[in-house]
């Protein structure tokens, strides 16, 4: 078990793995909670920076349970469709950090939210130079 797990762990960079393992805590415990039990009175989304609430969260959150159940099983699988994607999507998360951040009551302002939106182009350009991890034998055609 441990060496399968080691195996598993070796597939990946130590970053690419911590993303994996959001990508499965979103897809298996976060969001199932947020569809299933939160009620729809407290619900939000984050699309792009802007926040929905209510019955358009409630209404748009399989879309996100979909975007991380492809993303935990294309890293799973190191996908070759994964470069450019992944990468993609952590620049939407960049630039709706920053959007967010202007926009929505709780959020602090331009400083705050330059700081936050280059916290997320780390994984964002980290993303983008890891093409050749996507390409590996192990993509078995998927």
């Amino acid at each position: 078990m441990i060496e399968a797990l080691r195996n598993e762990l070796g597939k990946r960079s130590w970053w690419m793995n911590l993303i994996f393992a959001f990508c499965l805590y979103m897809t298996f415990i976060y969001m199932p909670f947020d569809i299933f039990l939160k009620p729809m009175a407290e619900d939000e989304e984050v699309w792009f920076g802007f926040t929905l609430h209510g019955f358009w969260a409630k209404a748009t959150a399989p879309l996100h349970w979909l975007i991380y159940a492809g993303l935990a099983w294309g890293f799973f699988r190191m996908s070759r469709w994964m470069w450019p994607w992944a990468a993609v999507y952590a620049a939407q998360v960049a630039i709706a950090m920053l959007v967010w951040n202007l926009l929505d009551p709780r959020g602090r302002g331009w400083g705050f939210g330059l700081i936050a939106g280059a916290v997320f182009l780390l994984p964002t350009v980290a993303l983008w130079r890891a093409r050749r991890a996507f390409q590996s034998p192990a993509d078995n055609a998927s």
